[in-house]
This record gives structure tokens, sequence and C-alpha cells, in this order.
């Protein structure tokens, strides 16, 4: 009876962690550039003195969803969607590298590139991405940036920089709390995307199945309120039991 309600508790638990990586990929089915967070479960044995009946069910993070989203076409040169396997190179707070496939870019009234979260865009050489005054801006496919500067003509128009475009192995990416991914083997960098990285005047959409995250929530709490009928039974048997013996005694 103990080792049921364990299981019992400890899946239950499991099953509210992940109804909330559910409710996080609802709430960013309209982000672009999102990818699915996954959700799992593994059985972990109790190490201990005892007998060794206790196995906990323990909620994992089985990564994401590598599924490329919806594209979306908007015509402003600042929007981005990167080819699949390439990641853009951002700065994060601390000083970092992270990397994220949000390609919608804003300038900020000082010219620096940033992304919708305010993260700096980092250029090939791993410092923030700075604009100059300009009356046109273009994107190339390979992650050049060339501007017409302001009060200047077309012939005028130059390469300014490039954006740090990764490839980066699934695998070798983890998405940590602000949402961005980071390398998980620092000491084996990512390599700067070759050939066509990206489309200018467009947006990759969330890969969430909206549908399916619904129906999936439902039944999480399906499963939840089944684990909780389990716990309320099987103490009513014990108080059945002890009943019981105390009857015999």
């Amino acid at each position: 009876m103990d080792k049921a309600l364990y299981v019992a508790m400890t899946g239950a638990r499991a099953s509210l962690q992940a109804q909330g990586t559910v409710s996080h990929n609802l709430a960013n089915a309209d982000t672009p550039g999102f990818k699915q967070a996954l959700a799992n479960t593994e059985a972990f044995r109790i190490q201990g003195p005892g007998y060794p009946s206790r196995v906990d069910a323990l909620h994992v993070d089985a990564g994401f969803n590598r599924r490329v989203g919806a594209q979306l076409v908007t015509g402003n040169a600042l929007d981005l969607s990167l080819q699949p396997g390439n990641w853009l190179a951002v700065q994060v707070p601390e000083g970092g590298e992270a990397y994220t496939r949000g390609g919608a870019l804003a300038l900020t009234p000082n010219g620096q590139l940033v992304t919708a979260e305010g993260n700096a865009v980092l250029d090939d050489n791993g410092n923030p991405m700075a604009i100059p005054p300009h009356q046109a801006i273009e994107i190339g496919s390979d992650g050049t940036i060339s501007i017409i500067p302001q009060g200047e003509g077309p012939q005028t128009m130059a390469m300014i920089g490039r954006l740090r475009v990764v490839q980066a192995p699934d695998a070798q990416l983890e998405r940590r709390l602000d949402g961005l991914m980071r390398n998980t083997d620092p000491q084996q960098p990512f390599a700067q995307a070759t050939g066509k990285a990206l489309d200018s005047g467009q947006l990759e959409g969330s890969n969430v199945d909206a549908a399916g995250a619904l129906v999936q929530m439902i039944q999480l709490q399906r499963q939840f309120e089944m684990q909780v009928k389990v716990i309320k039974h099987g103490d009513e048997n014990a108080r059945s039991a002890n009943s019981l013996l105390r009857l015999n005694g």
C-alpha cells in the first residue's frame, strides 16, 4: 500500500509539472520562432536503507520540438526567418552569448539592433550590432547588412556588417528560463552559417500545435485526477485495515 501511494503521489506531481510545460507552450503559440517544449517522465528508484520498494516518477525536460514553424511574409526588412538548423546569436544581460530563432528585430533610438525581447543582436565578430543613421536598410540571405546613409542616393549603398548566424546541432542546445538557447559544450563553439542563412521580410511562426496542446492538457488533467483518486482510496483502505487490526487486537 505504501508503494502504491508513493507512486501515485509522485505521478500526480509529475502530471502537474507537465501541465505547466503545456501551459507555457500555449502561452507562446503566437511567439515568432518559439520551439515547443517537450516533457516526459522517467522512473527513479529511491536509494536508502530498507527494502527498495519506492520508485519516484520524475518529470524530465525532453528538449524541444525541432519542427520549423509556418512562414509569415511581413515585408519588413528587419523581420528574419532563419534556415533550418541556423540560430541568431544575441547577447544576454550577464554578457554571454545565447541563441534564438525569433527574428522580429528592431532598432533602438541609438541605433542598436535588438530582438523583440530587447537582447542585443551580435555581429560575426561577437560584438553588439549598431546601425548608423540611414534611409534604407537591407539584410542579405547570408546575414550581411547594407544601408543607404541618410541623405545619400541608392548608389551609396554599402555593407556595414554581418549578423552572427550559427549552425547549431539540436543536441548541443539547451533552453534556459529566459527562453533562449545556450551551448551545452562551450569548448565546442558553433560555426558561422555558410551560404543562404536566412530570408528577410518574413518571420517563422511558433511551431506549437494549439489544438494538440489543449488535448494534451485535458489528458494530463484526467491523469492527475485518477492519481489523486488512487491516493484517496489507498488512504481509505489503510484506515479500514487499521480499524480491523484494532478490533482483532
